[in-house]
Parts: structure tokens; sequence; C-alpha cells
């Protein structure tokens, strides 16, 4: 990413495979002088010549080795070089700048979806003075040239990665700008209180009135509380951007896998009467409510001399960890276990946890009914009473996953700002600092304490939209972007 700005960089812009369409995008101050050299138009007519922003039949052709010496720079009126191939058919669409992604001159060509043709357009342009795209490098121009702010350019990753439609509209919000609106909302807001303190300090032998201490704690504890509240939408964000993680945990052969299959509407899982059937995880996903929910199904928990069952209990202790909901499986039947009103979890108590007793076609029904009442009273948690062969409680089961996961009340049209592991971290800064702030008033310490801690909460929100950033952050950050975007 330590590349010149002022380069023109050309990269293919669409998924790699095959496709009715390829498109190759070119953007720099020579972008128009590059692709003169690349396309043909059928019209005869030179590209600097065309309207801006439509689309024009053309020809691909690849120019002779060397032919971009002598292209003139910045006038995009280079001369077309003899043909030696005609390497496709297609469109091409010029942007004027400041009118396109990049807020730069760009140029999509747009032929079909071969690798091959791909590749070798890519290869006419780089010869005609262009340079390959690093990842991330079109979208970190949009960023440099003022067109997105930095919540907005990890926006566009986050809607090219959708995996849902609820994630899609957090991901638009984002993109639109709401994030970022309400970051440099609270950041102007501490910048004004930084000024007032300055100033303070400056003039504060004169007899100029500035903001008192008791207001300045009053405006800093609302800053904190909308701190805090965009950092409480956290978790739902990461619900919504990567789905939810539900694992079906308990001893073997207690219906886990059966369990599965019921809630997914297809086999997925082996079933039998053998216990230990499930060495490993099985992890496919539903969309419920417009979120992707993964069900993790685990291996049976039980004392075992069996390494590759070990490793199996060891993947399902690293399933619960990370899951955001456990469903916790007895077996109903079994009259020993169904009594049983103790909770023998094997990892302790997950954040979120369901109790389920299967196979309650075999056994009477009030019995599970007084079994579950009692464990769901001595754990604190919610029982539900399954039987996954005939579907007794199933519809009730998927209900109770809904309600535990909050899945019905994640919907990013509501006005909740949604963020992401980065954001999170400059907003525990940004609290962090607005905390020893309030507590440096309360303590009657000298202003300058407090303008220190005003100046680190600000920097912290402005790493968010990228006012405040390092190059070191750019580069992790759309170094995850694919070449072409």
């Amino acid at each position: 990413m330590e590349r010149a700005v002022e380069d023109t960089i050309c990269g293919i812009a669409t998924p790699p495979g095959e496709g009715g369409i390829g498109i190759v995008r070119i953007s720099g101050p020579d972008a128009l002088a590059v692709a003169s050299r690349v396309v043909r138009l059928r019209s005869r007519r030179e590209l600097n010549a065309l309207s801006s922003h439509r689309l024009y039949v053309t020809d691909i052709v690849r120019g002779a080795a060397g032919g971009c010496s002598g292209v003139p720079k910045h006038n995009g009126g280079a001369t077309q070089p003899e043909a030696t191939e005609v390497i496709d058919e297609g469109l091409v669409v010029w942007m004027k700048a400041p009118h396109s992604y990049t807020g730069e001159d760009v140029v999509e060509i747009h032929c079909h979806g071969s690798r091959v043709v791909l590749r070798l357009v890519c290869e006419a342009c780089v010869q005609s003075g262009a340079r390959l795209a690093a990842p991330g490098e079109f979208t970190k121009r949009a960023f440099l040239n003022g067109r997105l702010d930095l919540s907005q350019a990890e926006a566009v990753l986050e809607t090219i990665q959708a995996s849902s439609e609820a994630a899609l509209r957090m991901a638009q919000r984002n993109l639109r700008g709401e994030l970022g609106l309400r970051v440099n909302q609270l950041r102007g807001r501490l910048l004004s209180l930084l000024c007032e303190v300055e100033a303070g300090i400056d003039f504060g032998e004169e007899d100029i009135s500035f903001i008192s201490r008791d207001r300045l704690m009053i405006a800093l504890e609302e800053t904190c509380a909308d701190v805090e509240h965009m950092l409480g939408c956290a978790a739902m964000g990461r619900r919504l951007r990567e789905g939810a993680r539900v694992a079906i945990v308990g001893p073997p052969n207690v219906g886990k896998s059966s369990l599965l299959n019921v809630l997914l509407g297809e086999d997925r899982a082996i079933v039998t009467d053998v216990p230990g059937t499930t060495r490993d995880l099985i992890e496919e996903s539903v969309v419920w409510d417009g979120v992707v929910v993964t069900l993790i199904d685990t291996a049976g928990v039980r004392e075992t001399d069996d390494v590759v069952e070990q490793e199996g209990i060891k993947r399902t202790r690293l399933a619960v960890e990370q899951s955001d909901l456990v469903l916790y499986v007895r077996d109903a039947s079994v009259r020993e276990d169904c009594l049983d009103g103790s909770l023998p979890l094997p990892f302790g108590k997950s954040p979120r946890l369901l109790l389920v007793f299967n196979k309650s076609d075999l056994v009477e029904s009030d019995v599970v009914a007084e079994a579950a009442d009692m464990m769901a009273r001595r754990s604190g948690e919610r029982a539900v009473i399954t039987s996954a062969r005939t579907g007794i409680g199933i519809d009730e089961l998927r209900r109770a996953i809904r309600e535990e996961l909050a899945l019905g009340v994640l919907d990013p049209r509501e006005g909740v700002v949604f963020v992401n592991a980065r954001h999170c971290q400059a907003l525990e800064r940004a609290r962090t600092s607005l905390e020893e702030a309030l507590d440096s008033i309360r303590s009657g310490r000298d202003a300058e304490f407090i303008a220190v801690d005003l100046r680190g909460a600000s920097d912290a929100l402005g790493e968010i939209t990228g006012a405040i950033t390092s190059d070191e952050i750019l580069n992790q950050i759309f170094s995850t972007f694919c070449i072409g975007k």
C-alpha cells in the first residue's frame, strides 16, 4: 500500500471465475491516456471527446510491446497505437473527476468474464502506463480524496461480504454515513468543550466567564452515556454482520444430531443409536428473521479413552466458548436423567443457555414436564421439551432460540448505530479518557488535566472516521479488500 497516489492504477473489479461480464477498472491522472491505448471505439472517436458516464461500444486491443512509451501525460488524448491484436469486444465508460468512485478520472472496460480475457486486458493496461492496484487501493483513494470517511470505506467491504438482508441493511446505513455522522457529532461536542476549557486556561486571570465545572461535568456525562450506548450496539452489530452461533451440546445419544437435522429441515448429520457417532463439529447455517444462524452439532461429552473422541470433546469446548447460545440437550427417555434436577454442564455456564429435554415421545408427558420445571427452577434457565422424531416442541424450540438471541429486535432500520471491533477499541479509549476527565473534575484537578483527557477522547473518536489515523491503520483496513475494490 506504500505506493504513490499519483500513479494510475488498474485492477479487475469483478469476482474471480467465469461470467458473462468482467470489468477492469482504471483510476488516476492518466486513466484516459492508458485506456485510449487499450480501447478502439467502433465510432472511431477519441475517448476523451466522449461524454462522461456513458457506455460506448469498443474493441479491446493489445498494443505493440513497449507501446506505452511516449504516452502523453494528464491529457487523455493519446492517439491509438497500431493494433497488433484484438483481445475482445465490449463497452467502455469513463467517469470524470471528481464524479467517480475514487474521486479521480476513472475508466471501466466491460468485457466478457473470462479469466484469460481479463488478464490480457490488465496486461494491456500495464503496458500502456498503469500499474496493478494493491488490495483495496481504489477504496483507499476514495477515502484519501474525501469521497468516503473511514467508517464508510469499511462499510463498502461489509456490503460486499453481507450474508443476510439484515447485515446488508446495516452495512448500507454505515455506507450512507450514519455512523460517521454520530461520531462527528460527539467529537464536535468534545472539541467545543475543549475550546472552552483551554480558553479558560489561557485567559483565567481576566474577567471573562467560561464554562463552569458543573456544566462541563453534565456535558461529559451525557457524552459518556452516548459512547456507552454505541458500545452496547457492538454485540448486536457483530451478530448481524457475522451471524449468530448456536452450539448443541450434551451427553452422547441424546439426539443432538437429530435436533440439528430437524432444525435445518434436512438430513445433515448422521443419526444412529450408537453413542459417540459425532466425533467432529458439524456446522450448517439457516437464515431466521434476516439473520444467519449457524447451528453446531458437537461431540457427545463423556469420559472416554478414545483419542479421536477426546479431540472431538476439546472442539466442543471451543464451540461452547465461541457461541452466542448453547442448547444443552438431555434424554427425557432415561428416567434417572429425567428426574435428576441438577445441571452437570461440562464446561461451566455459558453466557446464554437453553435446556432441551429431547426424546419426550418415549416417556409420559407429565414426568418430562415435572423434570423440565424442576431443572428450570434450580438453574434459572429456560427449558423446552422436544422430540426430534415426532416434531413435538420443535416450533417452540425455534421460537425460544429466536427469543434468546433477540433476533426479532435485531432490526438495522431502527435508530441504532452499528460498530465493528476497530470502532469498539476506539470507543473504549474514548470512554476511558472521558471517565478520567470526569474524575479530574470531581477531584478538583487543574483544567490542564481535563484538557488532556478531552483531547484524548476526541482523538479516539476521530480514529473511527479517519479524521485522526495512521498509515498502519489504513494499510491494515484496506489490505482486507479484494484487488479491484
